[in-house]
């Protein structure tokens, strides 16, 4: 079995790793950016007056976001609830969906942090056999030789090491951003719910009247 290929194959590995792992940072970096200021948007223009999207600024409405989808969702349905009930409902379960796409490719993170140091402790390992697989060949004729294949091994464990750290870095990083996001999905989401038109109370009032005559 040719240990220099396996060491070398385990630094592509770690290499394919930081590269994913900067691919998703940068990702979700803006996403979680974009989306915490339109929340924050959406929040300072979300009063009980507003009822349909068309209400809400140009500016905060020109662009698909998240918290843009969950209030669109929450306002276009509202109007066809006819008790607080079914209402509380919907707006729980639109709620529920938007949050789990906050979390979207953090498993990857989650991932590579994890497998990142075995990784480079697997390179470390099979560049030390490969070392002295070859001092058992020619012996110890060079001490520097021994001394440069054992420092390009333990290499893959540093590397492995520096990629978990700044990975872990990042992934606590966006859990706080998570639950931030999902505090103001969640006040977007009470808000959409507060207020309704005159048709609406109308048509709750004759609901409930059905309701005591039967």
């Amino acid at each position: 079995m040719n240990m220099q290929l396996l060491h070398e194959l385990a630094f592509y590995l770690m290499y394919a790793c930081a590269a994913l792992a900067i691919f998703v940072i940068v990702e979700r970096g803006l996403f979680f950016g974009y989306t915490m200021r339109q929340a924050t948007g959406l929040e300072k223009a979300m009063t009980h007056a507003v009822q349909h999207v068309q209400e809400l600024p140009s500016e905060l409405t020109a662009r698909p976001s998240l918290p843009l989808a969950l209030v669109t969702d929450i306002l276009s349905e509202k109007h066809n609830l006819h008790s607080e009930k079914d209402l509380e409902d919907f707006s729980e379960s639109v709620y529920i969906a938007k949050r789990g796409e906050v979390q979207q490719r953090l498993w990857i993170l989650d991932t590579i942090v994890t497998a990142a140091p075995l990784l480079g402790l697997l390179g470390t390992i099979l560049g030390i056999i490969d070392t002295f697989k070859a001092l058992a060949v020619s012996g110890v004729s060079d001490p520097g030789q021994v001394s440069q294949g054992i420092g390009t091994a333990l290499y893959a464990t540093a590397l492995g090491i520096g990629i978990a750290v700044v990975g872990m870095f990042f992934f606590n990083l966006f859990q706080e951003r998570i639950e931030r996001i999902n505090d103001h999905l969640k006040v977007l989401m009470l808000r959409a719910c507060v207020g309704r038109t005159a048709e609406q109370q109308a048509s709750v009032q004759q609901a409930h009247g059905k309701l005591h005559i039967a």
